[in-house]
């Protein structure tokens, strides 16, 4: 039987948009985010008498290969909000979902961490809001293995986020300059989040660990303070892009061509593939759209460029229970 507080639910629905997000931002590996203005909107119906039933329907991105089942990064999310509110949650439990996405999968755009935070956010707006947003940081960072794209999905702007020691998840956020523009060049090819961190050696040089804490305190600083210029030497890595790259040959070219089309600043989208490169006019968009494109050929790598405003917020419901 289905539990009475779920049984009050059945029917229901809720819809929430959440964005891409972009991790690590050159130096700040595992820690540094930011939310991008490309987003998924995700529908959900309440379904308390379906016998365990997942109805999905995917537009855009992923359709016909996300998963109909308890795999679903959304529906592990929203299950997971539900449990950590209200306990156990009965068998006979079943959802309704329509995803319109736009952010792609396995690109290092954040697709996974977005439908994620989408289900935390939902499951929480169907309770009335029982979970504050610290603890969906830290079922997020539960379900993700990380913090870094959960943090920017859920709280927007530029993030800086850690596990403490005693486990609970910590976040700060600002919000990104309004004349920041991330020009995005998007491969066709799809690079294992899981892949590319295997490859990432147990130990590094000092001299490369000393490097990006430098980098990262600098561009922190700097950002926080409104010089954005910082970003030129935050996103410069030496921890993981270098070793990316060895699976990943086509990276220091396309990142090469935004930092001499004059970006102020270009580094690695997450793993990848995606490249992301900042600039702060109409006149910098274009040198760099054109050395992405140029690169890209010279690399025989296919793919789209997006050009995107950093976003101030974070996941939203868009429409209630």
């Amino acid at each position: 039987m289905v539990a009475h507080w779920l049984a009050e639910l059945d029917g229901r629905t809720v819809a929430v948009e959440v964005p891409a997000t972009s991790a690590n931002l050159g130096a700040g590996y595992d820690c540094l985010g930011v939310a991008l203005a490309l987003t998924d909107r995700i529908e959900l119906e309440v379904r308390g008498w379906s016998r365990g039933r997942i109805e999905l329907t995917v537009e855009g991105e992923g359709r016909d290969e996300l998963p109909e089942d308890r795999d679903n990064r959304f529906v592990r999310g929203l299950e997971a909000a539900l449990t950590a509110a209200r306990g156990e949650l009965p068998a006979g439990v079943g959802w309704r979902i329509v995803m319109h996405n736009r952010i792609p999968l396995a690109r290092g755009l954040g697709s996974s961490a977005a439908a994620t935070v989408a289900g935390l956010v939902a499951g929480n707006a169907l309770l009335g809001d029982q979970l504050g947003q610290p603890e969906l940081l830290r079922l997020a960072t539960d379900l993700e293995g990380h913090p870094d794209n959960a943090a920017a999905a859920l709280l927007g702007g530029f993030t800086i986020s850690a596990r403490t020691e005693d486990g609970a998840v910590d976040a700060v956020r600002f919000d990104p300059p309004r004349d920041l523009r991330a020009v995005l060049f998007i491969p066709e090819l799809r690079l294992s989040t899981e892949d590319m961190r295997d490859i990432l050696p147990d130990t590094v040089p000092l001299a490369d660990a000393v490097a990006n804490i430098g980098a990262v305190a600098l561009g922190v600083a700097g950002l926080a303070s409104g010089r954005y210029e910082v970003l030129k030497q935050l996103t410069v890595d030496r921890l993981h892009e270098p070793y990316r790259a060895k699976v990943y040959p086509q990276l220091p070219a396309l990142i090469g061509a935004a930092r001499e089309a004059g970006a102020i600043g270009a580094c690695l989208s997450g793993a990848g593939s995606s490249i992301l490169a900042f600039a702060d006019s109409m006149a910098g968009i274009t040198r760099i759209e054109a050395a992405f494109a140029a690169a890209a050929a010279d690399v025989d790598l296919p793919g789209r460029i997006e050009v995107v405003e950093p976003r101030a917020h974070g996941a939203r419901v868009l429409t209630g229970p």
